[in-house]
């Protein structure tokens, strides 16, 4: 114990000697180590807790603070000197950088400006270590709505952006004085917008990816212009050449348009955005873990936390304070924290000598001294994947292969690009084709291994064209069904009967049909295509292809969609929600509940908790894909929500991707999984990169707050809030909308109300069950404030 107290009083010493460097103070540096070894009554000052004072703090690691604090934590304004350099110096709440603030690099980058749980977030100014300038509003680090942008070259963009990108209306100006106003997408000219050059010329029309493209004018200052179709392939190139009265006297009537791609483009080039190598956020608090609210240097060994499972009911083998072999490795430790969304991993343990511990606890730590921070939570350490391979031997071994070389067959005969703009006829429910695969193959099968069977393709050019529309390329397509992998059936068919298979990598989910769900689709095939292509960030299902096997007389169909789980992440919760409270708890005891467990209504102890912008975003996609599916006589749907916890130790930390399995020869299912390493999940947390690919419902961080309901006797859907909260990457999506509102249902409907409440029972008229759906998904979907 001496020991450990030497070493943390010469870390201190180290760090108080290199602050004075820094910062300066009044007092001499050569009395350091006399002020350390009189200091201890002074830190170990009782404050009460919730009390706000001002204190200076030395940490073990280097850093340095020097502000307000309340509860072991920088509440209120204060300086935190990092040893890499890096500054920020403004206001806090509970060890977030929360409001007015000024963060400072080392390269000499400065950002000035408002800041919400740890991240850039607001309205701010940000000048890069070379000289560029961007002021404007930023959202989680990233540039996100109205800003100015000045780049070292000269160049000035004014304008829109979206997640750290131009998207939008916005004014890109040249150094030379040359500028386009128009429409952006993704950091790209994309839309119709006009360029000007300093001569005069002008071009008006469409975009793509920063060069002309499809219709539009370029004029010349001598009255000149060229219209018609643009494009940088020559051989997609058409229009009208009208010279001016000066051209014709002179008889000079040849130009080619691909001058302006050669000649007036080639140096209106868009400025790329630098990257900032470390973000606010990322930076992380060397703060000791500890029970009690002292001056959060020396740890309460006695006080150890309580577990809790994922629903909140405490684990009593938790409870109880360590034996006395692990006080001292509970002392030796210091927690890295900033309680920003999505945080750093912060399970893992360090010892008194900087090196990585065993972490006796195995979870979540609970901070007393940040108030509204999570007790620990229960997380599945081992999770089979989903699923049994299908191998030869296998009673769907055969249609696998079948359906494998249908898709092949479907997606890889050579067609026309197709375009977005489809005929009614493409539509049409006997837009079909039947295609007979002999085993010796045909003119226009391969052979194969199976018996004789019937393939069948519905509205292939609306399913082709749905792909392209989902950024889906055929290539990948074919080779995570058909590839080299078998698909993966799971345990037991769906509550419909239906089964469901997963491809190798995870990407796609088949899911078996009836015939009645097949009509329901086509029915609502045209109403439906027209709704995802108007809405980017629709929740509703994707679907890939809709087929039919047909093998020794007996017709399987399947629809292809995406599946909304694949992800780097681990999903560690899993919930379906109606917003109904019949048949809507899980009926496994919570011993048998893991990863892949789906809960329900319920079953569910969280309301979710997105950033504004997100949340307004989700609030209106919620509405529009309702009345979708209200117009098109749609009910007994869900969302589907996965949780991944970003505070899950290291340990429990399990990736469940197929594409980084080997296929197990053996057929054993239960063979442990890769994971990724802490360094690679902190990659994936803090890339901008990857946050600038996040969409609505799909890689979202955010933070979950957990509920408790008071009355176990009555059924209550969503509880009263906690106040412990925890920071999550989130999926959510809409399923199962092909469940039409038949006579099947109306019967349903019908019987259940005589014994039950029929506000609690699914089957309702479409109406009624868009409205009682959104109704209770804004409860446990709100605002992060």
């Amino acid at each position: 114990m001496k020991a450990w107290e030497a070493t943390v009083r010469k870390t201190q010493a180290a760090a108080k000697k290199r602050a004075n460097t820094i910062f300066g103070t009044s007092y001499a540096v050569e009395n350091v180590d006399q002020e350390e070894e009189n200091g201890d009554d002074q830190e170990d000052e009782e404050h009460a807790s919730g009390e706000v004072y001002h204190a200076e703090k030395f940490l073990p690691n280097g850093d340095y603070y020097a502000g307000y604090w309340a509860d072991n934590f920088p509440h209120g304004t204060g300086k935190y000197w990092w040893t890499d350099g890096c500054m920020y110096v403004g206001e806090w709440f509970r060890g977030k950088k929360m409001g007015k603030g000024t963060f400072s690099w080392p390269s000499g980058a400065i950002y000035e400006g408002n800041f919400k749980s740890g991240f850039m977030d607001g309205e701010g100014t940000y000048t890069g270590a070379s000289g560029g300038t961007y002021r404007g509003y930023w959202l989680m680090n990233l540039k996100h709505g109205y800003g100015v942008k000045e780049y070292v070259n000269g160049d000035v963009y004014e304008g829109e952006w979206s997640r750290g990108l131009q998207d939008g209306q916005g004014k890109y100006q040249w150094k030379n004085g040359n500028y386009y106003v128009g429409e952006w997408k993704n950091g790209k000219i994309c839309g119709k917008g006009q360029m000007f050059w300093t001569n005069g010329n002008v071009y008006e029309g469409n975009w793509e990816d920063g060069l002309p493209k499809g219709n539009g004018t370029f004029k010349w200052e001598d009255g000149s212009f060229y219209v018609g179709n643009w494009s940088n392939d020559p051989n997609e190139q058409n229009g009208t050449f009208y010279p001016s009265g000066s051209l014709l006297e002179g008889k000079n009537l040849d130009w080619a348009p691909q001058e302006v791609f050669t000649n007036d483009l080639k140096d209106c080039k868009v400025s790329p955005i630098e990257k900032v190598p470390v973000w606010p956020s990322q930076k992380k608090l060397a703060i000791w873990r500890s029970s009690n609210s002292k001056g959060g240097i020396v740890p309460d060994s006695s006080v150890r936390p309580r577990r809790n499972s994922v629903d909140g009911r405490i684990d009593a083998s938790g409870g109880g304070g360590g034996g006395g072999g692990g006080v001292d490795k509970d002392l030796g430790r210091m927690r890295l924290s900033d309680g920003a969304a999505p945080s750093p991993w912060s399970g893992g343990a360090i010892d008194s000598s900087g090196n990585e511990g065993d972490d006796p606890l195995g979870g979540f730590y609970s901070d007393s001294g940040v108030s509204g921070r999570g007790t620990p939570l229960r997380i599945p350490k081992v999770v089979k994947r989903q699923g049994e391979t299908i191998s030869k031997g296998h009673r769907n071994y055969e249609l696998m292969l079948n359906l494998q070389l249908g898709i092949r067959h479907s997606v890889g005969r050579p067609g026309p690009p197709p375009s977005l703009d489809l005929k009614p006829s493409a539509f049409d429910p006997k837009e079909k084709y039947w295609t007979k695969f002999p085993p010796e193959g045909s003119k226009y099968t391969p052979p194969h291994q199976s018996c004789e069977f019937k393939w069948k393709d519905y509205c292939p050019k609306v399913f082709r064209t749905l792909r392209m529309l989902f950024k889906v390329d055929a290539a990948d397509y074919m080779l995570s069904i058909c590839g080299n992998d078998a698909l993966r059936e799971l345990s037991s068919p769906g509550k419909s009967g239906s089964f469901f298979y997963l491809t190798n990598d995870d990407r796609y989910m088949i899911k078996t049909m009836k015939k009645a769900e097949v009509k329901v689709l086509l029915r609502m095939l045209n109403a439906y295509y027209n709704h995802v292509r108007a809405f980017e960030n629709t929740l509703v299902t994707k679907y890939f292809g809709l087929h039919c096997v047909k093998l020794n007389g007996i017709k399987v169909r399947f629809i292809i969609m995406g599946n909304l789980f694949c992800s780097e992440y681990m999903i560690h919760r899993r919930y379906d929600l109606k917003g109904s409270t019949f048949g809507r708890l899980t009926d496994k005891p919570e011993s048998e509940i893991d990863a892949n467990t789906t809960l329900k209504d319920l079953d569910l102890n969280f309301i979710f908790r997105l950033q504004k912008t997100w949340f307004q975003e989700f609030r209106r996609q919620v509405d529009r894909d309702c009345e979708f599916l209200e117009q098109e006589r749609i009910m007994d749907y869900s969302l589907l929500v996965g949780l991944h916890f970003t505070e899950a130790s290291n340990d429990e930390l399990h990736t469940p991707t197929g594409a980084l399995t080997p296929v197990d020869q053996g057929g054993s299912e239960t063979d442990s999984l890769p994971r990724l390493s802490r360094v690679d999940v902190d990659q994936l947390l803090m890339d901008p990169a990857g946050w600038a690919s996040i969409k609505l419902g799909i890689n979202m961080p955010a933070r979950v707050e957990r509920t408790e309901r008071q009355n176990e006797t009555e059924l209550q859907l969503v509880g009263e809030p906690t106040g412990e909260y925890y920071d999550v990457v989130m999926f959510f999506g809409i399923i199962d909308i092909l469940q039409d509102y038949d006579i099947t249902k109306k019967l349903e409907h019908a019987y259940k109300s005589i014994q039950y409440d029929p506000n609690s029972i699914s089957a309702v008229d479409p109406k009624q069950y868009s409205r009682r759906f959104r109704d209770y998904i804004f409860k446990v979907f709100a605002e992060d404030t």
